[in-house]
């Protein structure tokens, strides 16, 4: 299993309404990386959430820290505490890839955010996130259709002064992933993770 290997890892969290084998192809994406995809513990339609949508771009801050912590409790139990571990979200896995390196910014060695946001509110390691500059990279389409504004201008204010900010806009992915932007994530990867990679050919939904 991936998770008791001891190259870096990468953990993979789907967006919503989807489930982990949506970012499973990501595990050919890489040879120099073990990769995880886990799947979100609630039911959504056909697949699955990691936390409720009530007002969209400022979702209850409380279901996103949960979310993350069950990341954690699953990352504490299965993968050693030296391993070097980089998140990898999206869209609503992306909220909560960067709740998870912000309750523990010295966890992580990188995240990223592929079509995601910030939660709103604090966290009590963002004081320490905004010193360690963890490299984070953001990639996104400027005209997404389904992130809201406010969630942009929230992760806009809050990711150039609590990371080592890499942003990236993929004009026509709308709310997907674009192979222009995985060759991207790849390098901003090997650079954070000090690995040579190799990119395949990868495809996802836009759901």
């Amino acid at each position: 299993m991936a998770a008791a290997g001891t190259r870096p890892l990468i953990v993979a969290l789907h967006g919503f309404g989807s489930s982990e084998r949506d970012l499973a192809g990501l595990a050919g994406f890489f040879t120099a990386v073990d990769l995880v995809a886990l799947r979100a513990p609630f039911a959504q339609g056909t697949g699955f959430r990691w936390f409720p949508i009530s007002t969209p771009g400022a979702p209850d801050p409380a279901a996103v820290d949960a979310a993350a912590g069950r990341v954690a409790g699953w990352l504490d139990a299965e993968v050693a505490a030296d391993r070097p571990v980089a998140l990898l979200g999206f869209s609503q896995g992306g909220a909560v890839a960067l709740q998870a390196l912000r309750r523990a910014p010295r966890r992580y060695a990188a995240a990223v955010v592929l079509s995601g946001f910030v939660a709103p509110g604090s966290v009590p390691g963002d004081e320490v996130l905004a010193e360690r500059r963890t490299p984070v990279f953001w990639g996104r389409d400027v005209a997404d259709p389904v992130i809201a504004a406010v969630a942009i201008e929230r992760t806009s204010a809050y990711l150039p002064r609590h990371s080592n900010l890499t942003s990236r806009t993929y004009p026509g992915v709308g709310h997907g992933i674009g192979r222009t932007e995985l060759a991207d994530v790849a390098q901003f990867l090997s650079t954070a993770l000090s690995l040579v990679t190799s990119p395949q050919t990868f495809h996802r939904s836009t759901t």
